[in-house]
């Protein structure tokens, strides 16, 4: 990939980081006055349309994006992510988005510490160390033996575990589907998964949170094809190390439109995560460099024996 495509990505990464962090505003205004499921339901009935809508303009669509290996894992990826979404929802609600995002920075290192038993990658013993720095650090987030310690604490922290296990499961439906697929059946199946609870709780809405809900629709879509579009211009490598931004967006529009505060174990904490985060970033593409040099030694080992 050219310089020139990686600085484009980059900064469409950053653009992503700003609309999803907006979309939790508008999520933490909504589901405020409205219950989480039904919020989702709604999100996900637009988000699935127009995924139908995008993949049935592709070659082969809407038959081409069914014809999956793994339908069962395909649909539980859209169904996680619901339910994870859910979860944020009501910590939004209860604990405010930098408590919330704070300890969900941890995903990245969870991620990390999941992907050898479930992709059977090699974990070194500098990475279990970050990991272990990094659960240190949601730790202090949490204060445990604090007075201020409740169980919505833990809330986070399961949507942080749910991410990864999605992004894992993503990435090894990846391994037999391309991109419109996995778009496809995360729509449709989070769709389909959330609109029996999501009319069961159903509660009329106002003018104007109608117009809330068409624009957190709008930056959910708009966030999610943006990311696509942002990975196919970039590595993963140079661009996810700039996922932290969210953190440092969501601090500015907490404080500004919901007047939180940035309670001190928040900041160390988060300090301590996004550091151990990096760090394991680091060591992947380290690991990643040495495995592409030692392949094209071999190849070129190789080379003399063919002549």
């Amino acid at each position: 990939m050219s310089e020139q495509n990686t600085r484009t990505g980059q900064w469409l990464m950053i653009v992503i980081m700003m609309i999803f962090s907006l979309q939790d505003v508008i999520t933490r205004h909504l589901t405020g006055h409205y219950p989480v499921v039904m919020v989702v339901m709604l999100r996900f009935w637009f988000f699935g349309s127009f995924a139908v809508a995008l993949t049935a303009r592709k070659p082969g669509g809407i038959r081409a994006a069914l014809a999956t290996r793994r339908p069962a894992l395909q649909a539980f990826r859209g169904l996680l992510v619901v339910v994870q979404i859910c979860l944020s929802g009501w910590s939004f609600a209860k604990l405010g988005l930098i408590q919330t995002h704070a300890v969900m920075i941890c995903g990245p290192l969870l991620i990390a510490a999941l992907s050898g038993p479930v992709l059977g990658e090699k974990v070194g013993w500098r990475r279990w160390a970050a990991i272990a720095v990094g659960g240190i650090g949601v730790l202090i987030i949490l204060s445990p033996g604090s007075t201020v310690f409740s169980v919505w604490s833990l809330v986070p922290l399961a949507c942080a575990f749910l991410w990864s296990v999605y992004v894992l499961a993503t990435r090894f439906v990846a391994r037999d589907d391309n991109t419109e697929t996995s778009f496809f059946w995360t729509g449709v199946a989070g769709a389909l998964g959330m609109t029996l609870p999501g009319l069961w709780f159903w509660q009329p809405m106002t003018g104007a949170d109608w117009g809330w809900m068409l624009a957190l629709c709008c930056t959910s879509v708009a966030g999610h094809w943006l990311l696509i579009r942002a990975y196919d211009l970039a590595e993963a490598s140079a661009l996810q190390p700039l996922t932290y931004l969210q953190l440092v967006f969501i601090a500015v529009l907490g404080v500004a439109i919901y007047h939180e505060v940035l309670r001190p174990n928040v900041v160390i904490g988060a300090v301590i995560v996004v550091t151990a985060g990096l760090f394991t970033l680091w060591r992947q593409q380290v690991r990643a460099r040495a495995a592409r040099l030692a392949g094209l030694r071999a190849v070129a080992a190789a080379l003399p024996d063919q002549l």
